[in-house]
């Protein structure tokens, strides 16, 4: 009996792999179009379409109007028109990034302005005093929304439209419809009427609403690019069921944000009666629909989750730009509405245009 042998190894599959390609795989890269590459860079700086249509307006009514458009006292007085928008925008802009909407920004305004100047002229308290309890109440209306929002799962839509109503009823019966005057605040709290106050750069002239508009958007454009509540602001924006997996308190993070857009509105409210002089329960009806505006022309997506702040700032001023250019051609007002209108329903359709770049 033979002993045996051992076998042969086979090695059929070096055979095969001896001529076989060996470089590294790789990602072809440079087969997009250019209007491909377009869209990737408009889905990278989601603010850039925004800016593109500022500076393009900026230069048509230039070319139209000349130095009576391009002046330093034309180009501030837009800031001054929309400073207000800029500071409600800012707010509405936080609750559009986590794919919510919030109708109630204009009458959280009105009612924080309301509350300052009825605390002033008919309980005596304090004007700084009565400054701080208007923001109380921004807050105040901002946690109802954040809480009804996060915790009991309702709509953001409906929830700020029943909140909107409640709190523009309650402004009316709160003022008896009363407005208080320049006068008396600037005899009694010119505090009051501080973001009013102008002062002059050469030929431009400032206000420090305007000012506060600025900082307001900066501040928030390095909390939402450089801390850990922006990253989760856009995580929840995004998809709130990945980001609650990823440790984020979905819950607690809206109800922030409904807060922090509750005092952002009492800020602007402040910034209202230096505007307008005056405590009036009427004014800003319209402040709602124009930082929805401003958010969407400045290219913030209302599906939540990409958009930059600075976006809304740019979106903001492309309406004061049209307003003001139009109204110095001498074209009827319903031009601009038109305008402002096409161009709402052209950024929802880049917008969607858009994510497809990351589809």
């Amino acid at each position: 009996m033979s002993e045996p042998t051992a076998a042969t190894p086979h090695h059929d599959y070096e055979k095969v792999l001896k001529d076989s390609v060996a470089e590294v795989a790789s990602f072809d890269t440079n087969d997009k179009t250019l209007v491909q590459r377009f869209r990737h860079f408009l889905h990278t700086s989601p603010s850039a379409v925004s800016l593109i249509v500022l500076v393009a307006a900026l230069i048509v009514f230039g070319a139209l109007l000349g130095t009576k458009f391009f002046s330093a006292f034309s180009l501030t007085l837009i800031l001054q028109q929309v400073a207000i928008t800029g500071i409600v925008g800012a707010a509405q802009t936080l609750v559009i990034m986590t794919a919510g909407i919030d109708l109630s920004v204009g009458a959280m305004m009105v009612l924080s302005s309301v509350v300052m100047g009825q605390f002033v002229f008919r309980y005596g308290f304090p004007p700084e005093i009565a400054i701080l309890c208007g923001f109380a109440v921004g807050a105040l209306c901002g946690y109802i929304n954040g809480v009804l929002v996060a915790r009991m799962k309702l709509p953001p839509f409906i929830v700020t439209l029943g909140m909107w109503q409640i709190v523009l009823a309650s402004n009316f019966l709160y003022s008896a419809n009363e407005t208080i005057r320049a006068q008396e605040i600037e005899a009694t709290a010119p505090i009051l009427q501080f973001f009013g106050n102008t002062f002059r750069v050469g030929g431009a002239v400032f206000t420090y609403g305007v000012i506060t508009m600025v900082l307001l958007v900066m501040l928030l454009w390095y909390v939402l690019n450089h801390t850990a509540w922006g990253r989760h602001l856009y995580a929840v924006g995004d998809d709130p069921e990945a980001a609650e997996l990823s440790g984020v308190n979905v819950k607690r993070m809206l109800i922030s944000v409904y807060v922090l857009s509750g005092l952002i509105c009492a800020l602007a409210g402040w910034a209202l009666i230096g505007r307008i002089g005056s405590v009036s329960p009427t004014a800003g009806q319209f402040a709602n629909i124009e930082s929805i505006t401003a958010v969407v022309i400045g290219g913030i997506s209302l599906f939540g989750g990409r958009g930059s702040i600075l976006g809304m700032m740019f979106g903001a001023l492309i309406v004061g730009v049209f307003s003001l250019g139009l109204r110095l051609l001498g074209t009827d007002v319903q031009w601009t509405y038109l305008l402002i209108g096409v161009l709402i329903i052209a950024a929802v359709a880049i917008d969607q245009w858009i994510r497809k770049a990351a589809v």
